[in-house]
Formats: structure tokens, C-alpha cells, sequence
């Protein structure tokens, strides 16, 4: 980290139940936003007043709720939140994590000391058709993907012919990462399949219990459409003292973001494959890459794990190789060893991921971070893994149109 760059604690965090349907509660996106407001202030026994910014992450809320301007939806729901400058960010599916970025960099700049990341999404109140429609307006419109009855499993099954041409793609390695993590999130009590049961055919080229999607993606390689609201509380140095010593803490014992790397690409799929070098997507090994570095970190093998985008067992089969856990085209090595599951060497997504856990879509990238820094105050139940100190996210926008990572370590690592 920069001398001169404050650092960013995590207060606490807060994470809605992600098998709920919201409106079948008769609820909609505002109450999923107050949930995780209230959620998140009761967890760092905070008042509104003491939050000084707020930034929210959401991507499809004009679609879905026919409601847009959601910075202004918490004071909206609670007068004590009135005069707090509040944005809403939107970057498809790495919405929360840009909210993030833009909180850290006002802490950093010293313009504020606490400050609220909300994330939220409602998915589930339109049928799954709609809700495809909806999302894929997060690649270029009227560009591509015209011919795809549903716009990402499309382009991503594009991205798993680009290995398969490149490298060779065998299902089965896709299938052991859908497995992994449906497995994983049966840890996780707020887990949106937590409780759906399968069988061997589940994960295996059977059309009857895994049937084809697009391409060579199937049902079990897909993430949930999804209804939830995470959040975090950020905070300077100075904040995360005082509050850590007024709640009989130490520094010590608060998580850090000690690393960001953050990468923009183009809209459309197909000339990001125009651009590949040894990898196929330069822009996200630099931005993993420039996390680590910033975390004072020299390769992935320091972390104790990792939470990555699994939109789709592709994308996490791209992230193997593209953190450097295997050399380019090889993920399918790391899968095998069973180093990436949970009692592994380097789990990957503990706690189920996109595909176990659920991914409402502005949430996902708060999700990750308050997933990580349990893991490194460990305070993860069920799913922690045993002495995480170092433990990175990767989150993924579009067809890989923007990447965000972040390192969190225990304060300890300060």
C-alpha cells in the first residue's frame, strides 16, 4: 500500500437470505435495501448519523422494479438518512464492486471517515425468460448475440469454445466446478440452493437431468436468478480505531482491503478474443495481478483462498488459470488435484459462489467482500477456512467487460 494511501477497514457486514422471493413476501427491492441497511448498522452497532456516504450498487432496477435513482431509496425509507450523499453505480454484474472502489477512494482521499456499501437486486418478481431478457441488455445491444435464446449463457458457452479451440474444454472439469460449489453452499445458511438436492446425472451430459442451456453449458452450470442485498461498512484508520476500542477490540482484529486491481474491456465478446495474448482475457490477469501486488502480495499461492465470479462454471474455470493457480489453458490440473476444494490448499468459493450461493446481481460483489473478510476474522461458521489471513475476490461484468478484485487481509497482516 502507498504511504500516502489511507487504509480501508471492514466494520462489519450484513447478507439477506438469498433463497428468499421477495415478492412472493409482497416486498420489492426497497425492502430487500432496507433489510440490508438496518442489517448492516444492527451488526456494527451504528446510527445512520454516523454513516457519512453511501454507495449503491445495482444494475437492472429500472428493468426489474421500473425504479431507477436508488441512491436517494434509503432516505427515501428512513428520514435519519437524509443529507448523506448517496450514488448508485452500475456495472452489470460487478456493480457492487465498483460501489466499492468508490467508497475506498473517498476514504482514501480523506473526504470521509464511514461509509455504507449497499448492493441489492430483485430478480425473481418477472419469469425466468424476462429475467434473461432483462440482463442481457449488460452486453452491446443490437450487436450481438442475436441468435442466443438467452444473451449470457450464450456468450459464455462462446467463451468456453474459445478454450475448447485454444486449449481443449472437457465437460466433465465444468461439471466438478458446478458440483464443488452446489456442494459448498449446503455449508452456507443464507446459501440460495442450500437445501436443493441432486444426483450423479445432475452433473454429467444427461438432457434429461442436466439439460443443454447453450453450447456446451448445461443446467448445473449456471448461476440462480436471484433475489438479495449484502452490505458492508467501510472505514478510515482513525474510524476503525475508535470503534473498534469503544467495542473492547483491537485494530487487530478488523479485516482490511490491503488491495484493488480494476480493469475496463468493451462491451461485445468477440473482439476481447481478438486481443488475447497466452491468456485469453489480458485485462483480468492484470487486474488480479495488480491486487495482489498492491496487497504487498507476490503470487496467488499467498492467499488462503479465493471468492470468484462463477456467473457460469466456464467463468470459473477462466479464473483458474487467469489468477495464475495453473498456467494458461490448464485449469482443468488444478480441478483434478482437488487443491480448489473446501479442505483444500486454496478453496475457491467456500461458501457456494454464484452457482451454490445465488447471484443477485448488484449484490454479488458485496457479497464477495463480506464473505472474504469473514473468512480472515473468521467468523465464517460453517464454511471458514482454517487460517485464512490473506483471501482475494474476483468479480466479472458482462462478458468480462469490467473486472474488479480486491485482497483482504486480517488485521493481523497490517
Amino acid at each position: 500500500m502507498n504511504d500516502n494511501q489511507q487504509a480501508v477497514y471492514i466494520i462489519g457486514g450484513y447478507q439477506t437470505d438469498f433463497a428468499r422471493n421477495f415478492a412472493r413476501e409482497g416486498k420489492d427491492i426497497a425492502h430487500i435495501m432496507q433489510e440490508s441497511a438496518a442489517g448492516v448498522l444492527q451488526a456494527c452497532a451504528l446510527l445512520p448519523g454516523q454513516i457519512e456516504s453511501i454507495h449503491i450498487g445495482n444494475a437492472f432496477g429500472e428493468l426489474f422494479n421500473q425504479q431507477s435513482h436508488l441512491g436517494a431509496m434509503l432516505a427515501t425509507l428512513d428520514e435519519r438518512f437524509w443529507g448523506i450523499p448517496a450514488a448508485r453505480h452500475e456495472a452489470a454484474c460487478a456493480s457492487g464492486s465498483i460501489a466499492i472502489l468508490a467508497a475506498m477512494a473517498e476514504i482514501e482521499a480523506g473526504r470521509y471517515d464511514c461509509v455504507l456499501v449497499l448492493g441489492a437486486e430483485q430478480e425473481r418478481n418477472v419469469g425466468g425468460a424476462q429475467a434473461a431478457a432483462h440482463m442481457g441488455i449488460a452486453a452491446w445491444t443490437g450487436h450481438e448475440g442475436q441468435d442466443c435464446q438467452y444473451m449470457w449463457p450464450g456468450l459464455f458457452a462462446q467463451i468456453a469454445d474459445q478454450y475448447q479451440h485454444r486449449y481443449g474444454l472437457h465437460y466433465p472439469h465444468l461439471a466438478a466446478i458446478a458440483e464443488n460449489n452446489l456442494n459448498n453452499a449446503k455449508r452456507n445458511p443464507l446459501a440460495q440452493t442450500r437445501s436443493w438436492q441432486y444426483q450423479a446425472a445432475s452433473f454429467a451430459q444427461d438432457d434429461e437431468h442436466n439439460p443443454v442451456v447453450a453450447g456446451s453449458l448445461r443446467r448445473q452450470d449456471c448461476a440462480q436468478v436471484s433475489d438479495g442485498g449484502a452490505a458492508v461498512v467501510l472505514a478510515s484508520r482513525r474510524f476503525a480505531e475508535q470503534w473498534a476500542a469503544h467495542h473492547g477490540r483491537t485494530l487487530a482484529q478488523l479485516p482490511r482491503i490491503a488491495g484493488w486491481g480494476h480493469a475496463t474491456a468493451c462491451l461485445p465478446l468477440q473482439p476481447k478474443f481478438a486481443r488475447s495474448d497466452e491468456y485469453v482475457f489480458p485485462h483480468l490477469r492484470s487486474a488480479f495481478a495488480a491486487a495482489l501486488k498492491r496487497a504487498g502480495l507476490n503470487e496467488v499461492f499467498q492467499l488462503q483462498g479465493l471468492e470468484v465470479h462463477d456467473c457460469f462454471s466456464i467463468s470459473q474455470y477462466l479464473a483458474i488459470d487467469h489468477c495464475g493457480i495453473t498456467p494458461a489453458g490448464q485449469s482443468w490440473r488444478a480441478i483434478e488435484s482437488g487443491e480448489l476444494a473446501f479442505g483444500g490448499t486454496l478453496p475457491l468459493n467456500p461458501g457456494g459462489g454464484l452457482i451454490g450461493g445465488g447471484h443477485p446481481v448488484g449484490a454479488t460483489g458485496v457479497r464477495m467482500l463480506w464473505d472474504a473478510a469473514r473468512q480472515v476474522q473468521g467468523s465464517a461458521g460453517d464454511f471458514q477456512v482454517e487460517a485464512a489471513r490473506n483471501f482475494a475476490t474476483l468479480n466479472l461484468g458482462g462478458s468480462v467487460g469490467t473486472v474488479v478484485s480486491f485482497v483482504v487481509q486480517s488485521g493481523e497482516c497490517a
